[in-house]
C-alpha cells in the first residue's frame, strides 16, 4: 500500500506503507476520493508542522470512501457503507498531525466507535463531491459565524474552494449582494460563475472605493464609510483586517477564517466609532451532517468547485497544479 508523505520541507513522497489493520474500536475506509487543501501546501512547505517532523507526516483529510472493516466495539457501521470522513473526530487527527492521511489507498480511522469520526452519505452522491464534505464544513461554519441574512451585503476576501463554498453556502440561503475579492482574475471567473454580484481584484482595484460604489456610501461620526453588513476573511492578507476596520460602517461584521502567519495590528478607535464586530471561525463544530444533506440539492453547484481530477498514481505533481491561481479544488481519485 502507498500513502502520501512530508519527510521535510518541499519533500513529499509517495511511501510503500503496512496495511492497516482495525482494532476493536476502529474502521478501515477504502478511499475513493480525496481533496489537496492549501494545508497541505502549508504543511509541505514547512516540512510538517512547522519545527520538522520526527517521522513523516500523512496528508489528506478532505476524503470519501467505502468501509471494508470494522473492530468488534464498532456497532453503527458494516463494511460496504459509503462514508465521508471526518478528520477531527478522534483524537488522532488525519492528515493534520497525527499517524494516519487520508491519500492512501486504505485509510485506518482510529476510535471509529466515538459515533463522529465516519458520515453516512446517500447513495447517489458521487464520491469526489462527497469529499467536498470538510471544506464545504469550513465554508458553512464562517457563514453561520457570520449571521448573514437575505438583504444584507456582503463581503469575501478570499476566492479559493473555501470562499467558494461560502458564496455557494450563502446564495443558497437567498443572499444575493455577494462581492467577491482575490488578486487572481481566475478565481474571480470562477466567483462570477456562482452568483458574485461583483468582484474586485486585490491590489489593482480601489478596494475602497470600488465597495462605496456596490455597496454604497454613509456617514458614521463626520466620516464616510461603505454600507457593507458583513465581511468573510479567507485569505489572511496582512490588509484586509485594518481596511475593513477603517471602512466599516455601523455594526458591521467581520469574521475570520483564514489563518494568519503574523499579527496583525488593529485600530481600536475606529472599532469604538463602529462597534465592528469580529469573530473567528474554525473547523466546523456541527456543519458536517448538514453539509452532507445539502450535497444531493446541490451536487452540480458544489462540482463546478473541482477544477482537477488526478489519478492517484500521479498525485505528487497534483500539488504543483493546486498552487496554481487557475485552480480551485484539485481531487486526487482513486481506481477501484
Amino acid at each position: 500500500m502507498r500513502m502520501v508523505q512530508v519527510h521535510g520541507p518541499g519533500d513529499i513522497r509517495l511511501d510503500p506503507v503496512t496495511p492497516p489493520v482495525a482494532g476493536p474500536r476502529d474502521a478501515i475506509v477504502r478511499i475513493k476520493a480525496c481533496g489537496i487543501c492549501g494545508t497541505d501546501l502549508t504543511f509541505i512547505k514547512l516540512g510538517g508542522l512547522g519545527q520538522g517532523p520526527k517521522r513523516p507526516l500523512p496528508l489528506g483529510h478532505e476524503a470519501a470512501g467505502e468501509i471494508v472493516s470494522v473492530g468488534k466495539d464498532v456497532h453503527h457501521l458494516r463494511p460496504g457503507q459509503r462514508v465521508a470522513i471526518n478528520p477531527i473526530a478522534t483524537n488522532e487527527v488525519i492528515g493534520n498531525g497525527g499517524p494516519e492521511g487520508a491519500f492512501t489507498e486504505e485509510l485506518l480511522v482510529r476510535d471509529a466507535a466515538g459515533g463522529d469520526a465516519l458520515l453516512l452519505i446517500p447513495d447517489e452522491l458521487p464520491y469526489d463531491i462527497a469529499a467536498l464534505t470538510e471544506p464545504l464544513g469550513v465554508a458553512m461554519h464562517g457563514v453561520n459565524r457570520s449571521n448573514a441574512k437575505p438583504g444584507e451585503k456582503v463581503v469575501i476576501f478570499g476566492c479559493g474552494p473555501i470562499g467558494l463554498g461560502a458564496l455557494m453556502w450563502l446564495k443558497d440561503r437567498g443572499v444575493d449582494d455577494v462581492v467577491a475579492v482575490d488578486v487572481a482574475p481566475e478565481r474571480l471567473e470562477r466567483a462570477k460563475a456562482l452568483g458574485a454580484r461583483a468582484t474586485i481584484r486585490a491590489g489593482h482595484d480601489d478596494l475602497r472605493a470600488r465597495l462605496g460604489e456596490l455597496h454604497g456610501v454613509e456617514s458614521l461620526l463626520g466620516r464616510d464609510v461603505v454600507g457593507t453588513n458583513v465581511y468573510l476573511d479567507f485569505a489572511a492578507a496582512p490588509t484586509i483586517v485594518p481596511d475593513v476596520i477603517d471602512m466599516a460602517r455601523k455594526h458591521a461584521r467581520l469574521v475570520i477564517t483564514g489563518v494568519y502567519s503574523q499579527p496583525v495590528q488593529i485600530d481600536l478607535r475606529r472599532m469604538l466609532a463602529s462597534e465592528l464586530t469580529i469573530t473567528t471561525a474554525i473547523s466546523y463544530p456541527d456543519e458536517l451532517p448538514e453539509v452532507i444533506a445539502a450535497l444531493p440539492r446541490l451536487q452540480a453547484t458544489a462540482a463546478s468547485l473541482i477544477s482537477h481530477r488526478v489519478p492517484f498514481e500521479e498525485v505528487l505533481g497534483a500539488f504543483d497544479t493546486a498552487r496554481n491561481a487557475d485552480s480551485a479544488k484539485v481531487m486526487i481519485e482513486f481506481a477501484d
